[in-house]
């Protein structure tokens, strides 16, 4: 896989270069060494403002393929960031293997992002979703191991996905994931989360494995024995939701962020933190510091008599 970038990535970087191809076509452009920068920057303002072609020029669409429907409102800024960044690599690209002299997107810089603070559970929310997955049944054993994993340590939802069985030792209560780049982390598994996964192992995951493949390696599988998809995560925890009744809409990727701030809320430093979720960067990390400050002014108004 390209210089280890996951099958979603590369799917998205192939609709966004599309898109700036059907782009140029409308511009009469026609070859690479036609881009001028004004047409990288028309690219980030259409993408911006919700106009881009839906075809190209002179080229029918695909049979199989579906008209997508009018989209009145421009991307968000980080769409419009990441499909810019497609665009970049691939001119980078085209200059390192001297098709072009120089990138035309050179020195064009992304639109400013706000600085979102992610939604988390709190500490008791995330115990009574947990603990409201009690059956001994196949699929709700593996879906408390799921959950429990996600949130003791702090994965992604493809990080869990790829799990295979050796990739977690019960004994030493450790998680080896592939992250971002195929970076390998080794991240400590808490107890209620280990001891959930021993439960599907030796009583949920036979049963769904008997269904499919005997050599299906992957540590959570579907009724079918096959290996989960992202979609079917989310399906999962939504059904989960409603059976605890918490009244709030959250994400998978919101037991990963309630992670961090419950960690960095129990007095854990943002390096260690940092390595736990496998960020590259310690300024990515820094945004669960605003999540701190955010709870820690919500005691202070409900704790401090003259606040």
């Amino acid at each position: 896989m390209a210089a280890g970038y996951s099958r979603s990535t590369l799917a998205a970087a192939r609709v966004d270069l599309h898109q700036f191809v059907e782009f140029l076509y409308s511009r009469g452009v026609a070859t690479v060494g036609e881009i001028r920068p004004v047409d990288v920057r028309a690219f980030v303002a259409a993408l911006s403002e919700g106009v881009l072609p839906r075809a190209l020029p002179d080229r029918p669409p695909a049979p199989d393929r579906p008209t997508a429907p009018d989209r009145p409102r421009g991307y968000a800024r980080a769409s419009v960031a990441r499909k810019l960044s497609s665009v970049r690599r691939f001119l980078l690209f085209c200059a390192d293997e001297e098709v072009i002299e120089t990138s035309p997107a050179s020195g064009l810089s992304a639109p400013k992002q706000a600085r979102l603070l992610p939604q988390v559970l709190t500490p008791v929310q995330t115990a009574e979703l947990l603990e409201a997955v009690a059956g001994e049944e196949p699929l709700e054993l593996r879906d408390r191991a799921l959950l429990e994993l996600l949130y003791s340590c702090g994965l992604r939802s493809r990080e869990i996905l790829d799990l295979a069985v050796q990739d977690v030792d019960l004994e030493r209560r450790e998680v080896r994931v592939r992250g971002k780049g195929r970076k390998v982390r080794v991240v400590p598994c808490g107890q209620e989360a280990a001891a959930a996964v021993r439960r599907y192992l030796d009583h949920g995951r036979p049963v769904l494995l008997a269904a499919g493949s005997p050599h299906e390696d992957h540590l959570f599988l579907s009724r079918r024995g096959r290996a989960l998809s992202p979609s079917d995560v989310r399906r999962r925890l939504q059904v989960r939701l409603r059976q605890a009744a918490l009244g709030v809409a959250i994400s998978p990727h919101s037991l990963r962020h309630s992670f961090a701030t419950h960690l960095l809320e129990g007095g854990a430093d943002l390096r260690s933190i940092q390595e736990l979720l496998g960020h590259a960067s310690l300024s990515t990390t820094q945004v669960y510091t605003h999540v701190s400050a955010t709870h820690l002014r919500r005691a202070y108004r409900r704790a401090h008599p003259r606040a």
